[in-house]
């Protein structure tokens, strides 16, 4: 082999250059795909190289050239080689079998690629519940809620907070509530006496004795007004996973819920983390050593932190884990609505309301919440899923003949119960439900202490809700967990519902209006955030 094919920069320097490229494109070729930048692949060239520096031709040429000479061609074959193998790396084919990468994933990618499929703790798929929500559930549920028995909600947003001193309340105006004046409300629902049948109503509308509902009339039977009174001692009782309102008091009214709708207000900072603090963190059933991820009233987060979260949390009785995506779901879902219901605009002309691409994305962006975003979306499809097992449960007492939605318009009152019952019946046909049977299983003694240790932790969440600066925050956020409290009171009385007797007074289990409004309303707002997903999908879709 001749001296210029052995050494470039000898003989004519272009025809050794090209040769030179030539053959290390070549010789990298000839080395298996998996081996090109492995250890051995670059072991195999140092020993061909050292039987090529030991060749007659190679000592000889090593003894020609003078000093100066021999520094040039130390310096020149170098360079040549480095970008010999540059171009020989960019000419190769990629592997066979290997994939392109795109150079980074799309924004819709990074905020639901990963929710997708099953759920855990569920034979469920997210798939199956945008669909059967989509395109049957919520447009049928936001024509109920849009009735009169179902807009009007009571509620007191003036109890002091019971955990730590803070009379102060929001200022910005859009924080605010307009009550509804006296007359703005149905007669019917305005009598109080909105818990029970037509009979029950009539009788104790004009009544002042007794402090929450009023004296029973004289002229109620005897076995109306006795299922009265146990009613009312069921709504104190035990069995309660919220601190309800006392609708009697003066400081409880009417809110138009169509006219204060939820969204988003300019609430947040430290007064906002505050109540998610607390709520996560003295409620969730986790030791102080457990950091929570992202948490920002914690201001020494560790790298793994969101790691040992997830190890602690995947440790945990499949009760204690579902209370916790119960709250993380509601937090997704208030978050979803706030996002899509945004001040875009806000002029002296007017107020532009829509969504909001780039807050959602800081929520619930994979990379931007360092990976929470999708945890909390798929938790929110748990607390769908939750509620959604609620209504189909709760069908046989709604079914009954006796039971009215009493507003005072018959009319109106008869289609609206056929409406809530046509969605009742959708909920049941429902194919793939939550199976609450593995909740509170095992040992009774053990389970009884289990659900009243998690009946007790969902109370003491409402009772933070009395906490909250911002009037509109605080409204929804009563509603919607006294709504999900309903939806587990529910889940637990199976029994009860199952041997209640279909006509005639049902003192064992029982919803009150207030019950009944925030049940389906809470379940409005999570059906509104799984829509409103599709939507955020739809606009982020264009985006990298």
């Amino acid at each position: 082999m001749g001296a210029s094919q052995i050494r470039p920069g000898l003989g004519k320097p272009a025809r050794g250059a090209a040769g030179r490229c030539l053959r290390a494109a070549a010789h990298v070729a000839a080395v298996p795909a998996h081996l090109r930048f492995c250890s051995s692949c670059r072991a195999r060239r140092r020993s061909s190289q050292k039987r090529v520096s030991r060749s007659p031709a190679r000592m000889q040429l090593r003894r020609r050239p003078p000093p100066r000479a021999r520094q040039a061609l130390l310096v020149v074959p170098v360079r040549l080689s480095l970008a010999a193998l540059v171009l020989a790396l960019l000419l190769l084919p990629p592997p066979p079998g290997a994939a392109a990468q795109p150079a980074s994933s799309s924004a819709e990618q990074r905020c639901f690629c990963q929710v997708t499929g099953h759920l855990d703790d569920c034979t469920c798929d997210v798939e199956t519940i945008d669909s059967y929500n989509n395109y049957k559930i919520f447009p049928r549920l936001q024509k109920l809620l849009e009735s009169d028995y179902f807009r009007y909600y009571k509620v007191n947003l003036k109890k002091p907070c019971p955990f730590w001193s803070d009379g102060s309340h929001c200022g910005i105006r859009n924080c605010a509530i307009k009550p509804c004046t006296t007359d703005e409300v149905p007669g019917g629902i305005r009598s109080e006496s909105y818990k029970y049948s037509k009979e029950a109503a009539a009788a104790v509308e004009d009544c002042e004795e007794t402090q929450r509902l009023g004296a029973v009339d004289d002229s109620l039977s005897e076995e109306t007004a006795r299922a009265v009174l146990q009613w009312t001692r069921h709504d104190d009782s035990t069995d309660s996973f919220c601190e309800v309102d006392d609708i009697q008091s003066p400081e409880a009214e009417y809110v138009d819920l169509l006219l204060n709708p939820e969204r988003y207000t300019g609430y947040k900072g430290p007064e906002a983390w505050k109540i998610w603090n607390s709520i996560y963190e003295e409620n969730c059933f986790k030791p102080q050593s457990i950091k929570r991820p992202l948490n920002p009233l914690d201001p020494g987060r560790a790298e793994d932190e969101g790691n040992i979260f997830y190890s602690w949390l995947e440790g945990l009785c499949v009760e204690k884990r579902a209370f916790y995506k119960l709250v993380s779901g509601l937090h997704a879902s208030i978050n979803v609505h706030l996002s899509a219901r945004y001040l875009l605009q806000n002029s002296w002309a007017e107020e532009k309301w829509g969504h909001n691409v780039t807050e959602f994305q800081q929520r619930f962006d994979e990379i931007l919440s360092h990976g929470e975003g999708p945890r909390r979306l798929k938790n929110l499809y748990f607390l769908y899923l939750i509620e959604l097992r609620a209504l189909s449960k709760v069908l046989p007492f709604f079914v009954r003949p006796d039971f009215q939605l009493f507003t005072g318009d018959k009319r109106q009152d008869e289609e609206t119960k056929t409406h809530l019952l046509e969605i009742l019946h959708l909920t049941k046909s429902f194919p793939l439900h939550f199976n609450e049977n593995s909740l509170f299983a095992g040992n009774q003694k053990e389970a009884a202490k289990l659900k009243e240790e998690f009946r007790l932790h969902f109370k003491n969440i409402s009772r933070i809700m009395d906490c909250v600066g911002c009037l509109k925050c605080r409204l929804w956020g009563k509603l919607q967990t006294q709504g999900l409290g309903t939806a587990l009171k529910i889940l637990f009385s199976e029994s009860l519902i199952e041997n209640m007797p279909e006509k005639g007074p049902s003192p064992k289990f029982h919803l009150t209006r207030q019950e009944i409004v925030a049940l389906f309303n809470a379940f409005g707002r999570v059906s509104t955030s799984v829509k409103e997903l599709e939507n955020f999908r739809n606009l982020l879709r264009p985006l990298q």
